[in-house]
């Protein structure tokens, strides 16, 4: 699942596309949005939201999207082969005279008044970044259930808004904890760490092709995708097992040296996820 930075890339990219131009092509294949046509139309601005995705358009109309684990939004050029995928994954298309955007494999999209954006996004915690980031309500959201493992905690987009598996990891490794120590057994000088370590994370790569947590340009990240390579750190083998809340279970890295908590058992070795090694994750 992309991250708050690929989000907030991908809306930057799609505003620079759209923004402030007429639609001269729509298309929403989606049932419930199938007759929807939004041609002739000014876009209006694109705007990230957590992981959401708010493209306002003229006339007081939001079209809501959310990327999940592989949806994307690719920018044409006219006469420029798409190549995001079969033409049954497309979703959405908005186009203008100059670029055509197109949603593929987008689990999440719908169609709504603007004055009702807060119906999608308004249960989201504070977004690291965002204009309504607020530390202290976001420290606030993390400790108010002490007996969650912290990595379902910085999952929970009610608590914050944009942390994904990857910088749940490392985070994790960074605060020196494992992501099944529940959030009431932090020490005190690390929780009040949480909110400002990952908003400053996240903001270091809201720019950047390729997503680092480590500052080193031969290795990006510490511990998500290294099992069973030696940490960073202090050369223990990274281990890797699945942590979820029972709805899904998501592959989580640690390193057992550096961070000390609870953590499962040994298990066998599973294979480095796909595109661990690069900005799209889960």
């Amino acid at each position: 699942m992309p991250e708050g930075d690929t989000v907030h890339q991908a809306a930057k990219r799609l505003h620079a596309a759209l923004a402030g131009k007429v639609l001269t092509r729509s298309d929403l294949r989606v049932p419930k949005y199938a007759t929807a046509d939004l041609t002739g139309r000014t876009v209006l601005d694109v705007t990230p939201r957590g992981k959401h995705l708010l493209t306002r358009i003229e006339g007081g109309l939001t079209l809501h999207s959310h990327l999940k684990m592989d949806g994307a939004w690719k920018i044409y050029a006219p006469g420029q082969r798409w190549s995001g995928g079969p033409a049954h994954q497309i979703r959405a298309i908005l186009g203008t005279a100059d670029r055509t955007a197109v949603g593929y494999r987008l689990p999440v999209l719908e169609l709504l008044r603007t004055a009702d954006e807060q119906r999608a996004v308004g249960h989201l915690g504070p977004d690291l970044l965002g204009p309504d980031w607020d530390a202290d309500r976001a420290l606030e959201n993390l400790l108010g259930d002490p007996a969650r493992p912290l990595g379902e905690a910085l999952l929970d987009q009610r608590n914050l808004a944009g942390i994904g598996n990857i910088y749940k990891s490392e985070l994790c490794f960074l605060l020196r904890v494992t992501p099944w120590l529940p959030v009431g057994a932090l020490p005190a000088e690390h929780a009040s760490r949480v909110p400002a370590l990952a908003k400053r994370l996240l903001e270091a790569n809201r720019d950047r092709p390729a997503r680092n947590t480590t500052g080193r340009h031969e290795q990006n990240l510490f511990v998500y995708g290294r099992a069973p390579r030696p940490c960073l750190r202090c050369g223990t083998s990274v281990r890797v097992a699945d942590q979820g809340d029972g709805s899904r279970e998501r592959p989580t890295y640690w390193c057992p040296a550096c961070q000390s908590g609870p953590a499962p058992e040994p298990g066998p070795m599973r294979a480095e996820p796909r595109g661990s090694r690069h900005r799209t994750g889960n």
